[in-house]
């Protein structure tokens, strides 16, 4: 007859080591670091696009939505170590540097603080994902691509993945977007969170 308490003794080992590996995995976070884009603007934190992705995930990765409206890619940085303190992510997606764009701020200087942003990340031992980010036509052609520029030129400086700008499919669609012309609305949500893990899955599922 077998002795069931030798085989949990001799099994306890291996059975605590893939308790413990588990629960690494299980712990594995994605850190969504943005501005109104990502946060929800004018609506429930629950109905914006990275909450979405989480519950379709169902939180493997785990997703946190780190962003506030109206951020600068500065005050994101700001915000950033405590942020990876809290929730020690394995990904941080960066979603900044539209409000900088929209307030003419300089691309030299933008492109400073997105620096810095990638090496805090780094820094703590996660791995940045950047995303491109586009302004308005209406901000003069030489701004727009000297601005569009910086995120090309950053991911291959630091060999990061460059995630395109899913507002380029949304401003498509005027029903998806809020009557500023600026923001998508809640309809426009499970369209986004669909798109982000289409380009998101390959990078954090595999790995």
């Amino acid at each position: 007859m077998m002795n069931f308490k030798n085989v949990f003794r001799w099994h306890y080992p291996f059975l605590l080591v893939l308790l413990l590996v588990s629960r690494v995995v299980a712990a594995d976070t994605l850190l969504v670091l943005g501005d109104s884009l990502s946060a929800g603007y004018r609506m429930s934190a629950t109905a914006a696009w990275p909450s979405l992705l989480d519950k379709a995930w169902q939180q493997q990765p785990q997703v946190v939505n780190g962003s506030i409206s109206g951020d600068t890619v500065s005050q994101g940085l700001a915000r950033l170590p405590a942020l990876l303190k809290q929730h020690q992510p394995r990904w941080v997606l960066i979603e900044l540097g539209g409000n900088d764009g929209l307030r003419g701020f300089a691309p030299q200087a933008i492109e400073a603080d997105l620096k810095k942003v990638v090496d805090t990340v780094v820094a703590a031992d996660a791995k940045p994902l950047l995303m491109q980010i586009r302004l308005p036509a209406n901000y003069g052609r030489r701004y727009t691509e000297a601005f569009s520029a910086i995120y090309p030129r950053l991911a291959e400086a630091y060999h990061l993945p460059l995630l395109p700008f899913f507002m380029e499919q949304v401003y498509l669609k005027p029903e998806w977007m809020q009557q500023d012309g600026i923001h998508p609305n809640q309809d426009a949500q499970p369209f986004i969170a669909d798109f982000m893990a289409k380009q998101l899955t390959p990078l954090i599922k595999q790995h």
